[in-house]
């Protein structure tokens, strides 16, 4: 429930308005004069500051300004004598929500405040559909039916209600931060803001700001104060997907926010309280990256509070087509054209195919099947070449010309699979990948362009 800091220094004024907030299910608190009220803001976190204007110590004025610089999102509302309404008329120019001029009916307040906290979700949720470019914020809907999805699924729900912070691990492509949007909706924090991040994504010396904010003139062209990935989901929940590629000094400043749950602005000289329920992800190895040093043994433990592993597809081939029949049904709607069906033959190179690229190959192979097919898709639609054993490979492969030139088509298609491979699991990250295929990014650029993997 919304929770409400009341600064004013006439204590019957203060407990008349906690017992109104009070029955409209509001949370309260109350500060008795200007330097408690900043005291109270620093220390805690609150959706909207109700203040008198004229206060002992600090005005109402310097109270707007302090929660201003260290919430920027929290509303403040005024309440004045009739004789300090130009005061006040300026203090919203400067950012209060509204001011309230004594006497006032309680009601009158109260409507203010459930307007402000309106508008404070409003905003709160426009910004992040800006950052996020969110059309994937419906909810989410995890296809399958085999054992070892099932039990992720359990354990999804068991750890949901809590905020308990979650490490999802497996491959690249098999759907985690479907399953941290499913702990997120169908927990209590279901109606407060999901923010995804991948930390592999962004440069490690943006990353921070991008995390934690930052302070106008905090660095060449922080032209203004930015609100952070954190505060944007204050009350919700913050999904760090990619977590082994944070870099040292930033893990901990994590560190920091999962212990105490506050941080500093890039710039900044106060500390932010936050509320926030972390979920993080890894493909990688974690522990062998405590062994090498790139990774906080400290941090590992803060994060794998609650382990959860999601099996690579190939594990859980009874949901193969499944997932195939759900993405035909939904490119075949959002492309305007009749439902398409799978021929025997194609389900049956489906189930034998590796899918080393996981859930996110098979999606792929399906969207570019709706495109090809006209009413059944059959195995030339779905253009899958499995390198399984080496007498499937014989059989499948062609082996008419010379040496040299079998070899070289066998040299291409296992390029071509290998680079296939490294682009699913870096999320079509050509430097990453370059680096981990140990080319330069040129050569990079130019195999994937020669074997058609843009």
């Amino acid at each position: 429930m919304p929770s409400i800091l009341i600064v004013e220094d006439k204590e019957s004024l203060a407990k008349m308005l906690m017992t109104a907030f009070q029955a409209e299910g509001f949370e309260t608190a109350w500060a008795e004069n200007g330097r408690e009220g900043m005291a109270k803001v620093k220390k805690g976190r609150f959706d909207l500051v109700v203040s008198d204007l004229k206060l002992p110590y600090h005005t109402g004025l310097e109270i707007l300004e302090f929660v201003k610089e260290n919430h920027p999102m929290v509303p403040v509302i005024l309440m004045t004598a009739f004789g300090s309404i130009e005061t006040a008329v300026k203090a919203v120019k400067e950012g209060a929500f509204d001011f309230i001029t004594k006497p006032f009916e309680p009601d009158h307040l109260i409507l203010l405040v459930k307007k402000a906290l309106e508008t404070q979700k409003l905003m709160t949720e426009n910004m992040i559909l800006k950052e996020e470019y969110s059309d994937n914020l419906e909810f989410p809907k995890i296809i399958g039916k085999s054992p070892k999805l099932m039990e992720v699924l359990e354990n999804v729900k068991k750890v949901s209600q809590n905020k308990t912070t979650v490490l999802l691990g497996g491959e690249s492509g098999t759907g985690k931060e479907l399953v941290a949007r499913a702990i997120h909706l169908i927990s209590p924090r279901k109606d407060a803001p999901f923010i995804a991040i991948n930390c592999a994504a962004i440069p490690k010396d943006l990353l921070e700001s991008e995390l934690f904010g930052h302070e106008k003139g905090s660095f060449t062209g922080a032209t203004e104060k930015k609100m952070g990935k954190f505060e944007l989901a204050d009350k919700g929940t913050i999904f760090l997907d990619e977590i082994g590629d944070m870099d040292l000094g930033l893990q901990a400043k994590l560190l920091r926010v999962l212990e105490a749950q506050e941080f500093m602005r890039v710039g900044g000289v106060h500390q932010v309280m936050v509320d926030v329920r972390v979920v993080a992800a890894t493909n990688k190895d974690l522990e062998d990256g405590i062994a090498k040093k790139t990774f906080r043994e400290d941090l590992f433990f803060r994060l794998n509070v609650f382990p959860i592993v999601i099996p690579p597809l190939r594990e859980r081939k009874e949901d193969i087509l499944p997932l195939a029949e759900h993405f035909i049904e939904h490119y075949c709607k959002e492309m305007k054209k009749e439902l398409k069906t799978l021929s025997p033959e194609a389900k049956s190179n489906m189930t034998a195919h590796p899918w080393l690229g996981n859930i996110r190959e098979l999606q792929n192979c399906i969207e570019r099947a709706v495109i090809l097919s006209d009413r059944e898709i059959t195995p030339q639609h779905l253009g899958l070449h499995s390198i399984g054993t080496m007498n499937d490979f014989s059989e499948n492969f062609p082996l008419e010309g010379g040496l040299m030139e079998v070899s070289g088509r066998a040299s291409k298609l296992i390029e071509s699979k290998l680079i296939q491979k490294v682009l699913a699991e870096t999320d079509g990250n050509k430097t990453k990948a370059a680096e981990i295929l140990k080319v330069s990014f040129k050569t990079l650029h130019l195999k994937v362009k020669e074997y058609g993997l843009e």
